[in-house]
């Protein structure tokens, strides 16, 4: 028999691709985390020049604008556009992660700093492994719910060390502000979910400016007070908000989308715990900001639930995998 007989070529070509789909879902997330870690710090910075909702409607409408040069030459060449039922799940993670996520995360940076708020997100990638393993089936082992647990009580560590009021900072405040964070992290949690199906349907460019336009759109109701916002900010604060649309936004949630289209919901989700860490080093280099040492020690106990999640169970007896 040849070396390289046609009913193996399938399988050699496979998996001569899958190293270089590999890299790119590895450079793609590696993106995201990066500039979404930096998102952190910039909504914080022009948090005192813009409101939750104005920021919201214009992080979206840049984005929106900037990847319509990409997507709007792509629908007008395949001609399409989704169907029916096809935009229910877009408008679902249109509406509450494009729209609400942010507003709530918006208004939680009012009160919390980039770190806390970051640590207290963290808490999205337990709630998507957990949805993943119920609705798109990818197993629901042992360990998740054990690392689950544990990072549960590193959130209610960092909600202790908010409610410890600061200067300048009520107890009261600093609890809403981590309640706030939490409704964004369940909003962008069940959106993940929902967005699965839609990147194996459409490219992640579509997905992502579709999601982005719907959020805009109910973002609308903010434009006067945008306007407003937009013409008393000074310049550095006009950047920073142009900065959040274009890197953040249209960017980063292009990569997730493209990676999500890869890599199974709750894996691809687990990478992004080091968004904290990463928020917190540009944090402290940019802004000079530190969460409360509970708050450190509640993300290093989140961090730690996130390992054991990542632990494979034992299986007992049984066929074995086959191995090739």
């Amino acid at each position: 028999m040849p070396p390289t007989s046609p009913a193996h070529e399938p399988l050699a070509s496979a998996t001569a691709a899958g190293k270089p789909v590999k890299a790119l879902g590895v450079a793609a997330m590696v993106v995201t985390v990066v500039l979404w870690a930096s998102a952190f710090v910039g909504i914080r910075a022009i948090g005192p020049h813009f409101s939750p909702g104005p920021l919201t409607l214009g992080r979206l409408a840049i984005a929106a604008v900037v990847l319509a040069f990409l997507v709007v030459p792509q629908l007008l060449r395949s001609r399409m556009l989704p169907r029916g039922r096809e935009w229910l799940p877009i408008l679902a993670y249109g509406v509450m992660w494009f729209g609400g996520y942010n507003v709530a995360l918006n208004a939680a940076e009012h009160i919390l700093d980039a770190g806390t708020s970051a640590l207290l997100i963290n808490v999205n990638p337990i709630l998507v492994a957990i949805m993943a393993g119920i609705f798109l089936k990818e197993g629901f082992p042992r360990w998740l719910l054990i690392g689950s647990t544990v990072a549960f009580a590193g959130v209610a560590l960092i909600a202790l060390g908010s409610g410890q009021p600061r200067t300048g900072e009520s107890s009261t405040a600093e609890l809403a502000g981590v309640a706030l964070c939490l409704l964004a992290a369940v909003l962008a949690a069940v959106s993940v979910i929902i967005q699965k199906p839609v990147v194996r349907k459409f490219p992640a460019a579509q997905a992502t400016w579709f999601g982005i336009v719907v959020g805009a759109v109910c973002s609308l109701p903010f434009a006067g007070q945008l306007v407003s916002e937009v013409q008393a900010a000074p310049p550095q604060a006009t950047l920073g908000l142009v900065y959040l649309g274009v890197f953040p936004t249209a960017i980063a949630f292009t990569t997730w989308a493209y990676a999500l289209s890869l890599v199974d919901a709750g894996k691809l989700a687990a990478t992004t715990y080091l968004v904290p860490g990463t928020t917190v080093f540009i944090s402290w280099l940019l802004l000079g900001e530190i969460p409360s040492a509970l708050g450190l020690v509640g993300g290093l106990v989140c961090l730690v639930g996130v390992g054991l999640t990542r632990r494979r169970s034992r299986v007992h007896g049984g066929p074995r995998p086959l191995r090739r």
